[in-house]
């Protein structure tokens, strides 16, 4: 077994698919985002403000490395747009991009003050980032499922590629 990092823009549905997909996988679930800030005691806007966006970049880096033990892993939302960190994803697990509409996303995040970026950014702003991260997690991830559907089929197709790549 190999761990699952999925990927995709903020408000994408990472964790809430995530958890669903460790439950039905039986493996362990881990939100890399609440993981860097249970380890390095901060909350992800306080990294922002001390140490910047790179800073925390990198922290996605080092610790995504440690989370390659067979977990589901809900990577933040810029963790596989550095190809260094997309690179180690594929050779440790599989990564699977969940590619849900901009509205979709905007209307799950536009409120959330725990979202450094969505707070420093328009509506417009985020819009043209969700465009050019779009290229980005297509091009570095191994698969990509529809976002836009239910939790249930999108479970059930995430399921089916970790089975599949599991038995080549």
């Amino acid at each position: 077994m190999s761990s699952v990092y999925l990927c995709g823009f903020m408000g994408c549905g990472k964790s809430h698919v995530g958890r669903q997909l460790a439950a039905a996988l039986k493996r362990d679930f881990v939100d890399l985002d609440r993981y860097i800030v249970n380890a390095e005691r901060m909350s992800i806007p306080e990294i922002f403000e001390k140490f910047g966006e790179p800073h925390f970049r990198a922290l996605e880096a080092k610790y995504i490395r440690e989370l390659a033990n067979d977990n589901i892993v809900a990577t933040g939302g810029g963790a596989l747009i550095n190809d260094e960190t997309a690179e180690y994803a594929r050779k440790s697990g599989i990564s699977v991009y969940i590619n849900t509409s901009f509205e979709i996303c905007y209307n799950r995040i536009k409120s959330d003050t725990n979202r450094p970026l969505v707070m420093q950014n328009t509506k417009e702003q985020l819009l043209e980032l969700y465009e050019k991260r779009s290229a980005v997690y297509r091009r570095n991830s191994m698969y990509m499922v529809n976002g836009n559907a239910s939790d249930s089929v999108i479970v059930e197709e995430i399921a089916k590629l970790v089975r599949y790549s599991e038995s080549n």
